[in-house]
């Protein structure tokens, strides 16, 4: 492609986030009426167990728990790049419940844009992406807000981060 020629556009579907639609990337992080559940603190309390498996032990790591303030989005969105961890998992969960898009492929060599999917979460679901998935960095949406983040902190001088540019088609989330 020379510099004259305009690059391919891609628009994404936006689909609802369920379990088994994103079972290929990862799990679900939610308390929906099908998850299971058992009271606790003589009955005052409901404890919803092992949402997703949160995965950092390669090469030493350590869960590390973080928060992230993200600015919303607005649509067009044109995307630009995606980035995976090969040495964990990481888990965005909405702190006040707020919506986010979750734009993901699957492990394995560098993704084109006709290979992503976009997800729409329902107020209050977050999600855990497997070791490798590849991703685009948070998209929060309506308001934006802060956002529980569980991953591998780094344990030497480089980061658990690799970053590929979608270059040749454009990669749209048009709302």
């Amino acid at each position: 492609m020379t510099d004259a020629e305009p690059a391919a556009r891609h628009v994404l579907a936006i689909e609802a986030l369920t379990a088994d639609g994103f079972a290929p990337f990862g799990e679900v992080i939610e308390a929906a009426a099908h998850t299971p559940r058992f009271e606790i603190n003589a009955g005052y309390a409901q404890r919803f167990d092992d949402l997703a498996r949160v995965d950092t032990g390669a090469e030493g790591g350590r869960t590390r728990v973080s928060i992230f303030r993200a600015l919303p989005r607005t649509f067009p969105l044109q995307l630009g790049l995606v980035e995976r961890h090969v040495l964990g998992s990481q888990a965005f969960v909405p702190l006040a419940g707020q919506r986010f898009l979750v734009v993901v492929a699957p492990p394995g060599p560098a993704p084109v844009a006709e290979g992503l999917r976009c997800f729409i979460t329902a107020p209050g679901q977050g999600v855990n992406m497997s070791r490798g998935t590849w991703h685009h960095p948070l998209l929060a949406l309506d308001a934006g807000g802060d956002f529980l983040v569980i991953d591998r902190a780094p344990n030497r001088p480089t980061t658990d981060c690799e970053v590929h540019d979608l270059v040749g088609v454009q990669a749209w989330v048009t709302g």
